[in-house]
């Protein structure tokens, strides 16, 4: 068994920035007393086959080195391969875009992930399965339908050059569409299957999405539930009013705002839908979504 950690690099993460804030992080760590190794991805997809081909060989300490998207891949190489298996463990540098899951800990970013590293801090974390039509996927942070996925998805295929003002261009098209529909689901096996229109749906195991927005201020991510958010048909001028709470979490307070606990979700979906999941966008036909209680360690 490697004690080592395995530090997965995505040097372009951030526009290139990880590129070149990457060496002196890990200098900082190896100064530290801390036994890293680390590899380069040059393609998606190649930070999961990293994790898991390691995984297989011996290798159980991590370094998602990146943003979100890099962090994604390398829990989706680590699961399923460590079920039923010695739990893996996962740290954070996040010299990309941004991490979301790492703001429910601290808002110090780098400096934070740095010192949980060298002061070898881990608690036990909660993994989403995402089963779909044509097979199944993990997250740690969250999944979205409705309206939150439809400008994370139009600003990736659009706008993704085009920084924040990308995303801003995305916010205003999607307002100009506007579409509140049915997903339809139930819940921890009720009976009835809810197929109310609403603005977006909201699976989440920690509390922050897109760096700075609390759209699950209720979500723990060691108590083996998925919080579940839901807002219904709000209109145009009701969310512009209402985008501030998105960042504070008092959005559930909203008379067409919902949020509880479950321990399972099953989709009823036609077709494929746009979903946002830990920072990446993908379309997909959502069958069920399960908590895989403390599956995984993270350095927080």
């Amino acid at each position: 068994m490697n004690n080592s950690f395995l530090a997965i690099i995505n040097p372009a993460a951030g526009g290139g920035r990880c590129r070149k804030l990457v060496g002196p992080a890990m200098e900082r760590l190896r100064a530290g007393g801390l036994a890293v190794e680390s590899v380069e991805t040059r393609s998606q997809g190649e930070a999961t086959r990293r994790a898991r081909e390691a995984y297989r060989q011996g290798w159980r300490n991590f370094i998602a080195v990146g943003g979100d998207g890099t962090s994604y891949e390398v829990v989706n190489g680590l699961f399923p391969e460590a079920l039923g298996g010695e739990h893996p463990t996962l740290a954070f540098l996040p010299l990309g875009t941004g991490n979301s899951f790492l703001r429910d800990f601290s808002d110090r970013g780098v400096e934070f992930a740095i010192e949980a590293l060298l002061a070898r801090r881990s608690r036990p974390c909660d993994v989403l399965r995402l089963t779909h039509r044509d097979g199944a996927l993990h997250y740690i942070n969250l999944l979205s339908v409705g309206f939150s996925a439809d400008v994370a998805t139009l600003r990736a295929r659009r706008f993704s050059r085009w920084g924040e003002l990308g995303y801003q261009a995305a916010i205003f098209i999607c307002l100009a569409r506007f579409r509140r529909r049915p997903f339809p689901l139930c819940v921890d096996g009720e009976e009835n299957i809810d197929r109310r229109p609403c603005l977006f749906l909201t699976f989440s195991n920690s509390k922050f999405t897109g760096g700075t927005m609390m759209i699950a201020p209720k979500a723990e991510v060691d108590d083996g539930l998925i919080e579940f958010v839901r807002w219904g048909p709000i209109g145009r001028i009701g969310l512009v009013r209402n985008l501030p709470t998105l960042y504070d979490g008092t959005h559930i307070q909203h008379p067409l705002a919902e949020r509880r606990s479950a321990k399972r979700v099953d989709f009823f979906l036609d077709e494929a839908v746009d979903c946002m999941i830990d920072g990446e966008v993908l379309t997909l036909q959502c069958q069920s979504l399960e908590a895989l209680p403390s599956a995984l360690n993270v350095v927080v």
